[in-house]
């Protein structure tokens, strides 16, 4: 099992090293530039930098990803339609920017409605789904909480917490392709540490194997994004868009609800949680009072705003999320 998560990460790895600088040459000759908004001044230099990279690493992730995987493979297949499925919604919010040279792109209920058609489709799934059900694990004990039909609605809340947190941590070079990238790290591991424990309890094979090829998936966009940070880290040569964050955040929520590990989210992606929580302190304070309580949000901003160097930035957030992945797979090794 472990042999084809790493070697998932490797083929992952390569492709997306060989595959990404001709792609950024025809979006850069295709004028898919990105459009910065006014009031961020301190990215306006960053104008026309290449966007929707987010298609390299969608492609090779899943192309590595089917690769490997072998045996009973649903759940990893579904994982894959889903972070296409997000990655399409994105895709049609940066091309409408790109075409019209703006920064809006799909409107607001738009989007929303793209993105709560995929996860109510998501919760059926896994409420109909003999693998997944309607249980939920918490942390490091793997005692159950059976939510009933109640699955549902709260995998629809998942997948629109964490898709939108991973958008709005995609603010500054390689700061969600970092953070994600840590967070596919942790969940792989945990999830082969939690099918290793299963098989030795004597769980089914069908089982164990969907649960190794979640695995391997998130071993796979775990490589391809080590490569595509090699042209996302500051400063950028490529950015990801909405393409690739939508993508990232469809995956994420993907490895924690097909393995019933979704309260590990917040834990392992606590720095999803801060850009979101800010966002919405800020909104409803200064809705309140006309004042703001951070000089920008999400978060991030707020530290640029206070002069911290960008890079520092993105590599304090990519540490704390690795930070945090390898405190819960130890909790695992010592409690499951």
């Amino acid at each position: 099992m472990e042999a084809r998560f790493l070697l998932a990460l490797l083929i992952a790895f390569l492709l997306t090293l060989i595959a990404a600088p001709p792609v950024i040459k025809l979006l850069a000759r295709l004028k898919a530039g990105q459009s910065i908004l006014h009031y961020v001044d301190n990215h306006l230099k960053k104008q026309g930098t290449a966007t929707m990279g987010g298609v390299i690493f969608i492609v090779t992730g899943a192309a590595a990803a089917v690769f490997v995987i072998r045996k009973e493979s649903t759940l990893a297949l579904v994982m894959l339609a889903v972070t296409l499925a997000y990655g399409i919604l994105g895709f049609l919010d940066d091309f409408i920017k790109v075409r019209f040279k703006r920064n809006l792109g799909l409107r607001a209920y738009q989007k929303i409605i793209g993105q709560v058609a995929i996860a109510v489709t998501i919760g059926i799934f896994a409420y109909t789904n003999g693998y997944i059900g309607s249980k939920i694990f918490l942390p490091f004990v793997q005692v159950e909480i059976d939510l009933s039909w109640g699955i549902i609605p709260f995998v629809v809340f998942i997948y629109l917490a964490v898709t939108n947190t991973v958008n709005l941590t995609d603010g500054l070079d390689g700061l969600a392709a970092g953070c994600t990238l840590f967070y596919l790290l942790s969940f792989g591991a945990i999830i082969i540490l939690t099918a290793s424990r299963l098989y030795a309890l004597g769980e089914p094979e069908a089982y164990i194997n969907e649960l190794s090829n979640v695995a391997v998936t998130c071993g796979a966009f775990s490589g391809a994004l080590i490569s595509f940070l090699v042209f996302n880290a500051p400063p950028a040569k490529v950015f990801m868009g909405d393409t690739g964050a939508l993508a990232l955040g469809g995956v994420a929520a993907s490895a924690a609800v097909f393995t019933g590990l979704e309260l590990l989210i917040p834990i392992i992606g606590i720095m999803y949680v801060l850009s979101g929580i800010s966002v919405i302190i800020q909104v409803l304070y200064f809705k309140r009072t006309r004042k703001r309580v951070f000089l920008m949000a999400p978060l991030h901003h707020h530290f640029e705003c206070k002069g911290v160097a960008e890079s520092k930035i993105s590599a304090v957030y990519s540490i704390i999320t690795a930070v945090m992945g390898i405190a819960c797979l130890m909790l695992y090794f010592i409690f499951f």
